[in-house]
């Protein structure tokens, strides 16, 4: 019987729901697998717990959450053997929905069982792991805020977003990229291991999570009348805009004149004014749902 391992954040998104143990258990027994769940009590924890995995027997770990979740428990699973699989609990979800795992608790438990392991590429910033998308400039600002929020959510995130634009302004850098150095004005700097922040807004439509490249989007600030960008934001089609410039590296150094906020996976990093950013192929193993794994 194979036993695998859940590890569940209860604050994460918009909140717990009770059920949740219940399906875990109902699916887990339709499938003959032998199920542990444990809870994360406080930052650090589901790591720690994920590196607990492999010398109890379990032979997957499930990270029940949101971005910040999974990093948590990639922290303990990188490089190693052991399967990761993702049941999406945030506010956006990006890495799970590039991975076609369904935002529906119930059909992602599912789907755990419908897939194949991936040997995912992850990245580092500054020596912090990140898995899907990490950025330098106003999104970094707007995570640094949001991760002092109690009240999470979708709605939450706008707000502050529409709140905090019109009085941030662009920051210069440096980026060296494939060893050539050159000098931008930018609003945000997007490092995408996939395509997307989340809740279907691609920063970099054409990320792959195992083409052993990262997708750097230089992006200006976007007049707020420009309602095309927004569309081109959620209709995957940023490649085509004035506004945006998509590099792919495997390595990346920029530097800013002065300190710059930024954001590993959505978890807010504070400021700094230079960045070393490298790709790891293939250094977690992922589960996949079977029917997406053609396009990732």
């Amino acid at each position: 019987m194979k036993k695998v391992l859940f590890i569940v954040n209860k604050f994460a998104g918009t909140g717990y729901q009770p059920q949740l143990e219940g399906r875990i258990i109902e699916t887990c027994e339709q499938h003959d697998v032998e199920c542990t769940i444990e809870f994360t009590r406080d930052r650090g924890h589901a790591t720690e717990l994920a590196r607990e995995a492999a010398p109890k027997g379990f032979e997957w770990v499930i990270a029940v959450g949101g971005d910040g979740t999974l990093n948590e428990v990639a922290q303990g699973l990188i490089n190693t053997p052991m399967p990761m699989g993702i049941i999406p609990r945030g506010s956006g979800n990006g890495l799970g929905r590039h991975l076609g795992i369904s935002v529906k608790t119930p059909v992602a438990i599912q789907q755990l069982f419908q897939s194949r392991v991936l040997g995912m590429d992850t990245f580092m910033v500054n020596g912090k792991l990140s898995l899907n998308v990490s950025g330098i400039g106003f999104d970094g600002h707007i995570a640094n805020l949001f991760g002092g929020r109690t009240k999470r959510g979708l709605a939450g995130y706008v707000s502050l977003t529409v709140q905090e634009f019109l009085k941030a302004r662009e920051f210069d850098a440096e980026l060296t990229v494939n060893g050539k150095t050159f000098h931008r004005h930018a609003f945000i700097i997007a490092l995408a291991n996939s395509s997307q922040y989340g809740n279907n807004a691609r920063v970099a439509p054409a990320a792959s999570v195992h083409d052993g490249l990262l997708h750097v989007n230089i992006m200006k600030k976007v007049p707020g009348y420009r309602m095309d960008f927004v569309y081109g934001l959620f209709a995957g089609q940023l490649e085509k805009s004035s506004f945006c410039e998509i590099l792919e590296a495997p390595e990346i150094i920029l530097k800013t004149k002065v300190p710059v906020a930024y954001h590993v996976d959505g978890e807010p990093c504070g400021e700094h004014d230079q960045f070393d950013i490298k790709i790891m192929p293939g250094a977690l193993q992922i589960l996949a749902p079977e029917k997406a794994f053609h396009k990732l």
